[in-house]
């Protein structure tokens, strides 16, 4: 198996065409598994204790993982997917995370089959019991864990207590051999770790759909490593181990999930953790045109999800028709049905927070219509047509700007959304019911090219557009029909260069 790890400081290629290493994966199918996990938490995280007492709760987790692995290669999974933080769990110190480090080589520099060859490195117990998952039960797998590393003070990035401590994901082959390691960029105020001194682009390499990558958790909003590994390496599948706290109207899991694998046209196999309590759950498979999810914010339990999928190889054909609402439809108002209204007067223009940010909303007040808001050089325009009556307040709202809470990035957002109530005081807040069907087109001159569709509904169940793309410098979102109310339907930008 090919495992390739390159630092920044490499000169990266961009190869115009990339032949799948193996087999001709064209017209191929494999099965894939992500486990959303309840991980099982230590009560005090921020007590020191020792390294016994740190295996003896990880190993109540690994005994999981291993029921999961068993179970998912019953229904024929080829690879599998555990979240981010499910081993040792969170909320650590930099002191009290020690104990639960496992050492970790380097994969390239070295070929460990840490079940079989226990004996080669201490502080492995951890790697040992997921490379014997993976052996005894001849499946691919990817987990996530902390990990140590020794460093001399000579060198610029080392702590003062000179050890690197890590976010790591590590990759076994169907054989136990460790393939693969990537220690996550983008933390997400997680004292216990260090960013890695240098970017992991990390590819491993597969029998049954050719190559992946791989990223963790907030890696997913920022150019490196996620996109660039994308870009740079023409990757088609991507395992994504992550412990995401849901947000709605915008940034749910599943929905962001779901977008990303739909603006690269990739398959994306992400596995979140199962806590309810902190907003966690949302895992899912998915490719560019079928999501197999979970999603419970009310079950303890956690989830496997297995499902086929097909082996990507190449990009889809975009394509548009004209959005025409020429249907008469009806409405109600003050007690009056009135049909084939269009939107009259431009309503007032308000503010108010949403996503920790302020956006310019407009309110949608007719049965069909066409409207705009603007804000910096960023606008966005609806054409609409309600289909049932519904009393409820929907807005359309636009961001050009940077976000600075609970991280900090540049987001361009034209969003159409559900307010939680009928006064413009609710409109941002976070909702999981609609009725309200609505057609439209949803299109905004982004100053990026790098834009993300969402298409979310009642019991934040997820939709597809059914077209999506540039056209004439913008981008388009269209969608007719739908199964349940509409929750959010956006075009989430991210704008790397200015963040």
């Amino acid at each position: 198996m090919a495992h390739l790890t390159f630092g920044s400081s490499c000169i990266l290629v961009l190869f115009c065409y990339q032949v799948l290493s193996g087999n001709d994966h064209r017209d191929r199918h494999y099965v894939a598994a992500v486990y959303e996990h309840p991980v099982i938490l230590n009560p005090n995280p921020t007590a020191i204790t020792d390294r016994q007492t740190a295996l003896q709760l990880m190993n109540r987790n690994l005994d999981i993982y291993e029921e999961q692995v068993i179970a998912a290669v019953k229904q024929g999974a080829q690879i599998i997917i555990f979240p981010e933080d499910g081993i040792q769990g969170f909320n650590f110190t930099r002191t009290s995370i020690y104990p639960y480090l496992d050492f970790i080589p380097y994969p390239d520099s070295v070929t460990w089959n840490p079940c079989k060859e226990a004996y080669l490195f201490n502080d492995t117990e951890v790697l040992h019991k997921l490379s014997c998952m993976a052996w005894k039960n001849q499946v691919f797998l990817v987990a996530n864990l902390g990990t140590k590393q020794s460093c001399e003070h000579s060198d610029p990035h080392c702590p003062p207590d000179g050890r690197y401590q890590f976010n790591t994901n590590v990759v076994f082959s169907d054989n136990g051999t460790l393939i693969a390691r990537y220690r996550k960029q983008n933390l997400y105020f997680e004292q216990a770790f260090n960013t890695p001194p240098e970017i992991d682009y990390t590819i491993f390499d597969t029998p049954f759909a050719g190559k992946f990558g791989i990223f963790t958790c907030f890696d997913i909003l920022f150019y490196e490593p996620s996109v660039n590994l994308i870009k740079q390496f023409s990757v088609k599948q991507i395992a994504y181990p992550t412990a995401w706290m849901n947000q709605l109207p915008l940034l749910s899991a599943v929905e962001f999930q779901q977008a990303f694998a739909t603006a690269f046209n990739i398959n994306l196999l992400a596995a979140n953790i199962h806590h309810p309590d902190l907003g966690m759950t949302g895992s899912g498979i998915y490719t560019p045109t079928k999501s197999s999810i979970y999603y419970d914010m009310e079950s303890i339990n956690g989830k496997l999800i297995v499902a086929e999928i097909p082996v990507i190889t190449s990009e889809p054909v975009k394509s548009f028709s004209s959005f025409q609402t020429d249907n008469p439809i009806c409405y109600k108002e003050d007690q009056e049905v009135h049909c084939g209204i269009t939107q009259k007067e431009p309503p007032v223009i308000f503010y108010a927070e949403m996503m920790y940010d302020n956006f310019t909303f407009i309110p949608i007040m007719e049965a069909k219509g066409d409207i705009q808001v603007c804000s910096n050089t960023l606008c966005c325009n609806l054409s609409y047509q309600r289909l049932v009556l519904s009393n409820e307040l929907y807005v359309l709202g636009v961001f050009d700007g940077l976000h600075t809470v609970h991280g900090t990035y540049y987001v361009q957002a034209c969003a159409l959304v559900k307010c939680a109530g009928l006064n413009y005081t609710s409109c941002g807040q976070e909702v999981t019911k609609a009725t309200g069907l609505i057609d439209f087109q949803l299109q905004g001159n982004f100053s990026t090219a790098f834009v993300f569709p969402l298409l979310l509904r009642s019991d934040v169940t997820l939709d597809f557009a059914d077209h999506l793309g540039w056209k004439n410098n913008y981008y388009v979102m269209q969608k007719k029909g739908g199964s349940s109310g509409l929750i959010t339907a956006g075009l989430y930008g991210r704008w790397f260069d200015k963040d």
